[in-house]
């Protein structure tokens, strides 16, 4: 028996180890994959000659949100038979990904540039763009939180799906009112600019439309790739680690989800290239609180629980105090707010647990 015991916990150190070297394995591809796109993205910019805040809400937020509008997507549609266990990670993982950006990702760049700025440094993204993402985020994550608590049956369902059409069209507006702003803010100085010549050109090879578009198709395939072997390994941790499917979208996959988002947006705070920085999470942030909210009334009960609710009253904190922020100047110690306030969701879904 003795034997036995010692085997069993033989295995299952092996199986931690072989996790954690898959999940660090995982990290340096998504690294790697985050330089390569954000590279090929600012020549792209620069190509269009678009602003920074096109280059950043539109293209680098919906490209870095492949992996967790896939896990969601995915969970609802198909996996496992158990539909109850893949409607809870389809929602955990909506419902997570707006959360880590708003708090962590936001804080992770906070502290990336906290040692160069001061904790009084300042934050400079182009205002305009960034007041509008905000105001669009919470206007479409309020829409899809009040969406909870309309029943699934009864003269009242067709509100679940007026709003789910709602947050559609919310985000096409947004697209629209991006996309027209994006010449005057070019014209005032805040076009994209590369900073750096393009990985391929270094090969020899030209910079043209092919290799832009080569370029970032590598960066998106190394990114989804890296993000989805990630998933994997905090999945295999989680059995591990007797962690329930819910806690596991709503705390861990959104962090390995996140991860191009989040290291995406430290390189261009650290190059001084903050409306590209805020701008990819700002950006993301909307994407995610229309489009996928949108999925999630439509396709699972979409009802309100501890976790859940908790989870949207932070982000809805976290997103009204960037805004505030925003009003007067953005300081680096003011993103460390939104640090505290993922610490404050983790001991709630915890204690919940």
């Amino acid at each position: 028996m003795p034997e036995y015991t010692a085997a069993f916990r033989q295995s299952g150190s092996a199986n931690m180890l072989l996790t954690l070297g898959t999940l660090l394995l995982m990290l340096v591809v998504i690294l790697i994959a985050a330089e390569v796109f954000t590279n090929a993205l600012e020549h792209l910019g620069q190509k269009l000659q678009i602003s920074e805040g096109v280059t950043g809400s539109l293209f680098a937020a919906v490209g870095t949100a492949m992996p967790e509008t896939l896990v969601p997507v995915l969970a609802i549609m198909g996996g496992t038979a158990d539909s109850a266990v893949n409607q809870e990670i389809g929602v955990g993982a909506i419902l997570g990904a707006p959360l880590m950006l708003s708090t962590l990702s936001v804080c992770l760049m906070g502290l990336s540039v906290w040692r160069a700025r001061g904790a009084r440094g300042a934050i400079r993204p182009e205002a305009g763009g960034l007041k509008r993402d905000l105001q669009f985020f919470l206007g479409g994550y309020t829409l899809a939180a009040l969406a909870m608590f309309f029943p699934q049956s009864g003269p009242f369902e067709f509100l679940r799906g007026v709003i789910s059409v709602a947050l559609v069209m919310l985000y096409f507006v947004y697209v629209m009112v991006t996309l027209r702003a994006s010449g005057e803010l070019v014209e005032q100085g805040h076009g994209t600019e590369a900073g750096k010549p393009m990985f391929l050109e270094k090969l020899g090879l030209s910079v043209n439309w092919t290799t832009i578009l080569a370029q970032l198709a590598l960066g998106v395939a190394l990114l989804v790739g890296g993000a989805k072997g990630f998933i994997a390994g905090v999945e295999d941790a989680s059995v591990l680690l007797h962690i329930s499917p819910l806690l596991l979208s709503l705390m861990i996959i959104p962090i390995a989800t996140e991860l191009p988002e989040k290291v995406n947006s430290i390189l261009w705070v650290r190059k001084g290239k903050d409306t590209l920085a805020l701008g990819n999470i700002t950006g993301a942030m909307v994407f995610q609180g229309t489009l996928l909210p949108a999925i999630g009334i439509a396709l699972t009960p979409w009802m309100p629980r501890t976790e859940v609710l908790a989870g949207l009253a932070i982000t809805l904190i976290a997103a009204i105090w960037l805004r505030v922020a925003a009003q007067r100047g953005i300081r680096v110690w003011q993103l460390g707010v939104n640090g505290a306030l993922y610490a404050l969701y983790l001991y709630i879904g915890l204690s919940a647990h």
